[in-house]
């Protein structure tokens, strides 16, 4: 079964790949039909033809399509205007979801970022050898996909009753100094459910901050540090005045895209408590709507204020690159 799984996607990668250098091979044939001139000047839209299409039908066709379904009932076939809207942001669950996905927004981005370069500072700090050993096993979680994250993160989250062997790391830790076993992902007092799964993705991301900022901590000129050095600086004067403002560009990058990760989280949601115990956030809740109640028209409606609510962050983060690339 897993030899004929094997090659079934090696056959599938290879038409893959045949179909892509059969396509473009036409489309440069095309190209060589037509006048040296209107050759020159159109062959490199031929070539950027696919992408395009690819565009067009997996992502503008289907935006427009969810648009307009927002404003159409739960099969998609009467229209009802702003109904889903209202009727969402009329309920005190939805309104807690989007609570709990802003707690979200400003906590993991910000954390992330903090987290990756102090891990990035430390480790530049180390031998060669140590600082590659450090930071290849922080970057590790990188490789699992968020779904495996959050199976690992509910075993040391896991809770057994009074009595019986903790397997949950957490719980073990906390039953070998008195305490008794708490269902860790059931407190949503002051929200430390969330915070906890918070926890996962900052696990799995940090490596990715620490691998972009220590790149541009590296990319600092020495003779700056020299200088500062010199003129009396401390060290921590040297960080955030000398260090830190000339690796502004990279913070703002990740923090942004961190921060778009963010507003689509759903796998270790779901995984972990599935939204229960106050713990719902905009990506779960379109995955109900849509899967569970089988409600297209809210599920639009969500995805619809998910995008208004990344579209400009988006045209931020467009904009910041073009003045990179200028200043550059």
């Amino acid at each position: 079964m897993l030899l004929e799984k094997f090659g079934v996607a090696v056959l599938t990668v290879l038409i893959g790949i045949g179909a892509a250098l059969l396509l473009f091979w036409l489309l440069n044939k095309l190209a060589e039909m037509l006048p040296s001139k209107w050759e020159e000047r159109l062959k490199p839209f031929f070539y950027i033809l696919p992408a395009y299409l690819a565009v067009i039908t997996y992502l503008i066709y289907p935006a427009i399509q969810t648009i307009v379904d927002s404003f159409r009932d739960s099969t998609s076939t009467n229209w009802v205007g702003f109904e889903n809207y209202t009727r969402l942001l009329a309920s005190t669950g939805f309104r807690s979801t989007l609570f709990n996905t802003l707690l979200w927004i400003i906590i993991v981005p910000a954390a992330t970022v903090i987290l990756g370069l102090a891990v990035a500072t430390l480790a530049d700090r180390l031998a060669p050898k140590s600082e590659k050993l450090a930071k290849t096993i922080i970057f590790m979680p990188m490789a699992i996909s968020m779904v495996g994250a959050a199976t690992i993160w509910r075993f040391v989250y896991a809770a057994m009753p009074e009595g019986q062997t903790q397997i949950g790391l957490l719980n073990a830790a906390w039953t070998s100094m008195g305490g008794s076993p708490v269902a860790w992902l059931q407190q949503n007092t002051a929200h430390l459910n969330s915070l906890l799964l918070m926890v996962v993705l900052l696990w799995s991301q940090v490596g990715f901050s620490m691998v972009l900022l220590s790149a541009a901590v590296k990319g600092v000129p020495g003779d700056t540090l020299e200088a500062a050095r010199i003129d009396g600086a401390t060290e921590r004067q040297i960080f955030f005045q000398v260090v830190v403002p000339q690796i502004k560009g990279t913070i703002i990058t990740v923090f942004i895209t961190v921060t778009i990760s963010v507003m689509k989280i759903f796998d270790i949601v779901y995984v972990l408590t599935n939204g229960n115990f106050n713990t719902n956030v905009v990506g779960n809740e379109f995955f109900n709507q849509l899967n569970t109640n089988f409600n297209n028209g809210a599920a639009s409606a969500i995805v619809v204020m998910l995008m208004l609510a990344v579209v400009p962050i988006m045209w931020y983060q467009v904009r910041h690159f073009k003045e990179e690339e200028a200043n550059a």
